[in-house]
């Protein structure tokens, strides 16, 4: 549409269900590849993806016509059947239910950006379960810690 300008972003951050760490370096490339064609086939910009072995980190431009929750339900849902079809673990993977979804104001961009592409280091310091109540906190996001990676209604496998 004529006369419509937009700059969106996005942070969003998911773990791999009950915080395990099979996100292992042998795959974790080519995970983060697919991720990114996802993306691309939905029609956004993916700006920077990193994580460690039990969370992902994403940085993604947007369009006005972007939807957040059928992006991340398609990220996981197919990432989570390709990682299974490649057998990369051992057993079944699964994405954690639910997601943490950020906007990100163009001041802040550069420091976004390093700070996911710094995970690794950052996560010889921090437990994840610690970073991601900050970032909670931090927005001034509500939230019941009892449910933070937990869904009440998920059976475990």
């Amino acid at each position: 549409m004529a006369n419509t300008y937009a700059k969106i972003y996005f942070h969003i951050v998911f773990a791999v269900r009950n915080r395990r760490s099979l996100i292992r370096k042998e795959f974790q490339d080519e995970l983060y590849k697919y991720i990114t064609g996802i993306i691309t086939n939905r029609g956004q910009k993916l700006i920077i993806i990193n994580g460690y072995r039990d969370h992902v980190h994403i940085l993604i431009g947007c369009n006005t016509s972007f939807r957040l929750d059928e992006t991340v339900k398609e990220i996981k849902e197919h990432s989570s059947k390709w990682i299974n079809e490649k057998r990369f673990v051992s057993g079944k993977f699964n994405w954690q239910a639910g997601y943490g979804a950020f906007t990100v104001a163009e001041p802040n961009f550069q420091i976004i950006y390093n700070y996911i592409a710094k995970q690794e280091e950052h996560h010889s310091k921090k437990k994840f379960v610690d970073e991601y109540v900050e970032l909670l906190k931090t927005q001034n996001i509500d939230f019941d810690p009892r449910y933070i990676f937990k869904d009440p209604h998920e059976t475990e496998e």
